[in-house]
C-alpha cells in the first residue's frame, strides 16, 4: 500500500518524507486556506519535496472551467494530479484530462457506483471518505471493499483505490486488509503507526542490557 499525507504544511511534509515512507501528498481547498500561503506556490514547493502525485484540486463546479483550471495547475509539476469532485461535471472534466494523459484523482466518493462512473471516465485515483460514512452510520471499510470487488472484475480499469478522510490507524488496517490501493493520511496518523509499548519497552530493556557490557561500536 502507498501512503500519501494529508497536508498542506511544508515542515510536515519535509519531515515525513525523510522517513522514505511517503509515496506523494493530497491537498484539498480547506487545508491550503489553513496554510496561509499562496495556492499556486504551496503546489509548487511540495511538489519538489515529493516525487510521487501530488493532488490539487480544482475549484470551478462546471467541466469547462474545470479544465482551464486543470491546466493552470498542471503546468506547475510533472506530478501534479487534478482532483475533481464526483459529479458529471467533474466526470465529464476526468475524461477529457484522463485522454490527454494527464493523472486525476476524483474525490468525494461515498457509493460503490460513484467509484465506478469514476473508473469509466479514466480517474488515476479514487478517494472515497471512509470516515465520514463512518460518521453518519455506515460503514465506510465495507465501500472499500466493494469497490475493490467490482474494480477485480474489470481488468481494463486501471483506477487505484484511494482511501481518504482517515481518521485512525484502525482505519488503515482496515482499508489495508479491505483492498485500498493507497491511504491518505493526517500526519498524526502515520506517526502513531510507528508506536507501540511493546516496541518501547523492548527497546529500553535493550539498551539497559547493552550499557551493562561497557562496549561501544563506534
Amino acid at each position: 500500500m502507498k501512503f500519501f499525507i494529508d497536508t498542506g504544511n511544508l515542515d510536515e511534509i519535509r519531515e515525513l518524507c525523510e522517513t522514505g515512507m511517503v509515496d506523494g501528498v493530497t491537498t484539498n481547498p480547506s487545508l491550503v486556506a489553513s496554510s496561509g500561503k499562496d495556492f499556486k506556490s504551496l503546489i509548487k514547493e511540495i511538489c519538489t519535496l515529493t516525487p510521487g502525485h501530488v493532488s490539487a484540486e480544482v475549484l470551478a463546479t462546471d467541466s469547462e472551467t474545470m479544465l482551464k483550471e486543470a491546466k493552470v495547475l498542471s503546468d506547475i509539476a510533472d506530478n501534479v494530479c487534478i482532483k475533481l469532485p464526483l459529479t458529471m461535471e467533474g466526470l465529464k472534466a476526468c475524461k477529457v484530462l484522463s485522454a490527454d494523459g494527464i493523472a486525476t484523482n476524483v474525490t468525494l466518493c461515498f457509493s460503490a457506483l460513484q467509484a465506478l462512473l469514476a473508473a469509466k471516465a479514466g480517474a488515476t485515483y479514487v478517494s472515497p471518505f471512509i470516515g465520514r460514512l463512518d460518521d453518519v452510520g455506515q460503514n465506510g471499510c465495507e465501500l472499500i471493499s466493494d469497490i475493490a470487488s467490482i474494480y477485480d472484475n474489470y481488468p481494463e480499469f486501471d483506477t487505484r483505490i484511494l482511501a481518504a478522510s482517515i481518521r485512525g490507524p484502525q482505519h488503515v488496517l482496515d482499508v489495508a486488509l479491505a483492498g485500498a490501493d493507497v491511504s491518505t493520511l493526517p500526519p498524526k496518523i502515520l506517526r502513531q503507526m510507528y508506536q507501540h509499548p511493546l516496541t518501547d519497552k523492548g527497546l529500553t530493556g535493550f539498551m539497559k542490557d547493552w550499557e551493562k557490557t561497557g562496549q561501544s561500536l563506534l
